[in-house]
């Protein structure tokens, strides 16, 4: 038995038992998760195909660990400009084990379904929602044209190229 799950926007080919790095998810170590994004599922050449998931059908998982994924490089370079960058990422993942593939959740008893993925908040969990339909503040253009400005202009140079006023000359005899 297998199934096809959707997390972290990715797709994972899963059976019970195996280990699974994914994105990560928020919860502790040794917590219960259910998948109930299930896309298919295959139990002894019966196939359900989900449109787009399969109707009442969960995947259990415990977290194993929280975990940083290996660094990759970014390396940026522009020929003859002397520009070069070099940035390092690291994936945060959650490594989980694969308990149970339950078809169909109604023949499960309810305190087996309370188990559910905490909301991740996109950036990690410091990040605060973004805020939707917020109006931005109104700012006035003002348009200046080239013809109001020339004459300003102009009366600054001729007030600046009139010379000082020359002192009257008085004659002694």
């Amino acid at each position: 038995m297998y199934a096809v799950i959707k997390t972290g926007g990715k797709q994972y080919r899963v059976k019970e038992g195996d280990l699974l790095e994914i994105e990560k998810l928020g919860a502790e170590k040794g917590r219960k998760i259910n998948f109930d994004k299930v896309l298919l599922i295959e139990d002894e050449g019966r196939v359900l195909v989900g449109t787009p998931i399969v109707e009442n059908a969960v995947v259990r998982a415990e977290v194993v660990e929280n975990f940083k994924g290996d660094k990759v490089l970014i390396f940026k370079k522009k020929r003859r400009k002397q520009y070069r960058r070099t940035k390092g990422h690291r994936q945060e993942l959650t490594k989980v084990r694969i308990e149970k593939i339950f078809p169909d959740v109604k023949l499960l008893p309810a305190e087996e379904l309370k188990v559910e993925i905490p909301p991740v908040l996109p950036g990690g969990p410091k990040a605060a929602p973004p805020e939707k339909n917020v109006p931005k503040p109104a700012v006035k253009k003002v348009a200046k044209s080239k013809k109001a400005a020339e004459p300003k202009a102009a009366s600054k140079k001729k007030a600046e190229s009139k010379p000082a006023a020359k002192p009257k000359k008085t004659v002694k005899e």
